[in-house]
């Protein structure tokens, strides 16, 4: 069954950065970093992450003009390599208690987890409730005052199982002496691998095409995605505002190109999307076995750098003929190649090294 969407317009007040400042995120170095960047920078998505897939009623009616991002804020915090963490400031709608909710998300990509998380988060916590005791100042000191809530969540999207210890306290030693007097919360993990296809086709949001696609990790994966009802993709093409379809193809484009698919069936991929052209989306996908094409291309760089390898050696000797150069560079065989490179550092003269090994 797919559901329609409440998002609301993607132009709210909060959501305010631009698709041309979206884009510009997106020329990053690391494709998962720059991906999962971008759905938390964007008000839309992050709703829809926050509605459906946290599992937390107090969220389910978020909408995007109720998000403000405040990372720049914390920017200080961030530790090396860790630009896709951010805050937001979730305002809540019929709460009797609070009206805000602070939120912060950090991504994590890695099959080895990260097991001293909780403290790093027990780190923004304590800044970002600094920061909000430091603008109340007064009333901070009064006995009613209280706090607001921050609710950590690491996206997980690799497949392996989260393994660290989601509570601060029992990575202390004599917690179960002292644990009255030791910082104690949980932070919530959101692993991707939890959700099949069929739940994330159910979710029916612009999101969970993302998702779908962001779990693409073998041959049989990709075929997998040919089974996906044509109603989803009706949903799809019918609600989504024109905004988060740009957003959208950019950051499958990203995911795509980590899975090594040749650059042609990305740019029809992403051309499909922007067209509204959901329902063709994997009809002339080809099928990649994932860990093959790595390995190949792998491989295909470690031949490169060797021929090359060779020619620098044989250079030294004399000039080497455009043929002979050709033909270095277009062997792939790693072992005719370790073989070469050995008779080029002991040949006297580029003449010797062609008659003993290229005739």
């Amino acid at each position: 069954m797919v559901h329609k969407k409440t998002d609301g317009s993607v132009n709210s007040r909060n959501n305010n950065t631009p698709i041309g400042n979206e884009a510009a995120k997106l020329q990053n170095t690391r494709p998962r970093d720059s991906s999962a960047k971008t759905i938390f920078g964007n008000h839309v998505l992050c709703a829809q992450f926050l509605r459906g897939y946290t599992g937390i009623e107090l969220l389910k009616d978020v909408q995007p003009e109720d998000i403000e991002d405040i990372t720049d804020r914390y920017l200080w915090l961030w530790q090396e390599e860790r630009d896709t963490d951010s805050v937001k400031k979730i305002h809540l709608r019929d709460s009797p208690d609070a009206d805000t909710l602070f939120l912060i998300t950090l991504i994590e990509h890695q099959s080895s987890v990260d097991h001293d998380m909780s403290f790093r988060l027990l780190r923004y916590i304590v800044q970002i409730l600094t920061d909000y005791a430091e603008d109340k100042k007064a009333a901070a000191k009064t006995k009613d005052f209280r706090y607001p809530p921050v609710l950590p969540i690491i996206f997980y999207d690799n497949h392996r199982n989260w393994t660290a210890e989601t509570n601060f306290k029992n990575r202390v030693y004599l917690s179960d002496i002292l644990g009255e007097f030791i910082p104690s919360f949980h932070y919530l993990v959101v692993p991707l691998a939890r959700y099949s296809n069929q739940e994330l086709i159910d979710k029916g949001d612009e999101l969970s095409l993302i998702m779908l696609i962001d779990k693409l990790r073998s041959a049989a994966d990709f075929q997998g995605l040919k089974e996906i009802p044509r109603e989803y993709f009706e949903e799809l093409a019918k609600n989504a505002p024109e905004a988060v379809l740009e957003l959208i193809s950019k950051i499958i484009s990203l995911l795509l190109f980590r899975l090594n698919v040749p650059k042609a069936e990305v740019a029809d991929f992403t051309d499909h999307i922007q067209r509204r052209d959901f329902t063709m989306l994997f009809e002339h996908f080809e099928t990649y076995d994932v860990q093959a094409t790595r390995a190949k291309s792998k491989a295909e760089g470690l031949a490169e750098g060797r021929a090359s390898a060779i020619i620098e050696l044989l250079e030294e000797l004399g000039t080497v003929p455009d043929d002979i150069r050709d033909k270095i560079m277009k062997e792939t065989d790693l072992d005719i190649l370790k073989k070469w490179n050995k008779a080029a550092a002991r040949a006297d003269s580029v003449a010797q090294f062609v008659k003993d090994n290229l005739n």
